[in-house]
Protein backbone atom coordinates (compact mmCIF):
# COMPACT_ATOMS: atom_id res chain seq x y z
CA UNK A 1 0.00 0.00 0.00
CA UNK A 2 2.80 2.14 -0.13
CA UNK A 3 1.48 3.77 -3.67
CA UNK A 4 -1.12 5.64 -1.26
CA UNK A 5 1.55 7.49 0.68
CA UNK A 6 3.67 8.35 -1.85
CA UNK A 7 3.14 11.82 -4.06
CA UNK A 8 2.29 10.61 -7.08
CA UNK A 9 -1.08 10.66 -8.84
CA UNK A 10 -2.94 7.93 -6.81
CA UNK A 11 -1.58 9.48 -3.71
CA UNK A 12 -3.00 12.41 -3.96
CA UNK A 13 -6.07 11.30 -5.54
CA UNK A 14 -6.36 9.71 -2.25
CA UNK A 15 -5.10 12.34 -0.08
CA UNK A 16 -8.08 14.53 -1.59
CA UNK A 17 -10.84 11.88 -0.97
CA UNK A 18 -9.66 11.32 3.01
CA UNK A 19 -9.81 15.15 3.25
CA UNK A 20 -13.30 15.32 1.54
CA UNK A 21 -14.17 12.91 4.29
CA UNK A 22 -12.63 14.56 7.18
CA UNK A 23 -14.44 17.05 5.98
CA UNK A 24 -18.27 15.35 5.80
CA UNK A 25 -17.43 13.99 9.25
CA UNK A 26 -17.15 17.68 10.62
CA UNK A 27 -20.36 18.20 9.04
CA UNK A 28 -21.99 15.31 10.70
CA UNK A 29 -20.27 16.41 14.34
CA UNK A 30 -21.95 19.97 13.83
CA UNK A 31 -25.20 18.05 12.57
CA UNK A 32 -24.86 15.74 15.84
CA UNK A 33 -24.40 18.90 18.32
CA UNK A 34 -27.67 20.84 16.49
CA UNK A 35 -29.57 17.58 17.04
CA UNK A 36 -28.90 17.37 20.53
CA UNK A 37 -29.43 20.56 21.09
CA UNK A 38 -32.60 20.44 19.55
CA UNK A 39 -33.65 17.19 21.64
CA UNK A 40 -32.70 18.90 24.75
CA UNK A 41 -29.72 15.69 25.30
CA UNK A 42 -28.35 16.23 29.03
CA UNK A 43 -25.63 18.33 29.98
CA UNK A 44 -22.80 15.93 29.70
CA UNK A 45 -23.34 15.49 26.22
CA UNK A 46 -21.37 18.44 25.23
CA UNK A 47 -18.29 16.79 26.36
CA UNK A 48 -19.53 14.19 23.39
CA UNK A 49 -19.72 17.16 20.86
CA UNK A 50 -17.03 19.14 21.80
CA UNK A 51 -14.63 16.14 21.84
CA UNK A 52 -15.83 14.38 18.08
CA UNK A 53 -15.57 18.13 16.97
CA UNK A 54 -11.77 18.70 17.99
CA UNK A 55 -10.86 14.87 17.13
CA UNK A 56 -12.17 15.55 13.55
CA UNK A 57 -10.40 18.86 13.08
CA UNK A 58 -7.16 17.94 13.96
CA UNK A 59 -7.69 14.89 11.71
CA UNK A 60 -8.91 17.49 9.08
CA UNK A 61 -5.64 19.17 9.57
CA UNK A 62 -3.64 16.48 9.50
CA UNK A 63 -4.83 15.52 6.30
CA UNK A 64 -4.36 18.69 4.87
CA UNK A 65 -0.82 19.14 5.71
CA UNK A 66 -0.44 15.11 3.98
CA UNK A 67 -1.62 16.60 0.78
CA UNK A 68 0.29 19.75 1.08
CA UNK A 69 3.33 17.69 1.30
CA UNK A 70 2.47 15.54 -1.10
CA UNK A 71 1.46 18.37 -3.95
CA UNK A 72 4.81 20.24 -3.11
CA UNK A 73 7.21 17.16 -3.50
CA UNK A 74 5.97 16.30 -6.58
CA UNK A 75 8.59 16.57 -9.71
Amino acid sequence: MGFIHESGTFGILFSVFVVIIAALNLVMDFDFIESGVEAGAPKYMEWYGGFGLVVTLVWLYLEILRLLAKLQSRD
